[in-house]
């Protein structure tokens, strides 16, 4: 199986929708997937997240499922934190919480981060069980249950299905660290997900038991190949 994992397009967050950019990158993002083909399309409930899935539902002539707990909204509850000008923010995008993050001593707990006692006014261990849970519910009813223990999966029901997940950046960024068992303090500090980017997950393998791999993170290649500006969030050209 291959799983799709797709930001959503330039966005106007309130009210929530994508800018005229922001159309033309699902758009070229729905030609991308066409051709590769989508077997099951699945989208956070916001209306940024099924605008950008919408031109690959068209175009494949398939019907998306919502996943409301993948809305970004139920994350920013949980994993940002309020500034000294008193402005709320998600915790990877301030310098504290970052330099945190990267602590000998914060990295030493693995899994078991948020326990530390820097973190004990915080939501984050309540976000991060709440994706972790979600994210095992989600991947067994594709046929793969999660071992935690062992950073695996079994291959309840192996399958060549090739999945799509249109969503968002804070949410994204502790969903993907949780299917790949990378603790989300330092995914979230050291990758990021720019706007109609793909990011792909391999969970083929030989075996009962299956260790996926990250074949693609944050490409953007359809804007390239539509004659759109490609970078990081329409800012940095890489």
């Amino acid at each position: 199986m291959l799983l799709y994992y797709i930001r959503h397009g330039d966005p106007i967050y309130n009210p929530d929708s994508l800018t005229p950019l922001g159309n033309e990158q699902a758009r070229a993002l729905g030609k991308r997937l066409a051709t590769y083909g989508i077997d099951e399309i699945y989208s956070s409930d916001s209306v940024r997240a099924m605008q950008t899935a919408q031109p690959t539902c068209d175009l494949l002539k398939k019907e998306k499922v919502l996943l409301p707990w993948a809305n970004e909204g139920r994350a920013w509850e949980q994993l940002t934190v309020v500034r000294e000008d008193g402005r709320r923010t998600w915790c990877f995008h301030t310098q504290s919480c970052v330099e945190l993050f990267n602590s000998p001593e914060v990295l030493a707990m693995g899994e078991a981060w948020y326990d530390h006692p820097c973190f004990a006014d915080t939501s984050f261990k309540q976000g991060i069980e709440r994706i972790d849970r979600e994210a095992d519910g989600f991947l067994l009813s594709l046929g793969y249950r999660h071992d935690r223990v062992n950073h695996r999966y079994e291959a309840v029901t192996p399958n060549d299905k090739r999945i799509a997940l249109f969503a968002h950046q804070g949410f994204g960024l502790a969903f993907l660290g949780s299917i790949l068992d990378v603790p989300y303090p330092y995914f979230a500090t050291h990758f990021d997900l720019s706007h109609s980017s793909m990011s792909v997950i391999n969970f083929s393998g030989t075996g009962d038991w299956i260790y996926p791999k990250a074949l693609q993170l944050s490409n953007d290649s359809h804007l390239y190949r539509d004659g759109l500006l490609t970078g990081y969030n329409n800012g940095i050209r890489v």
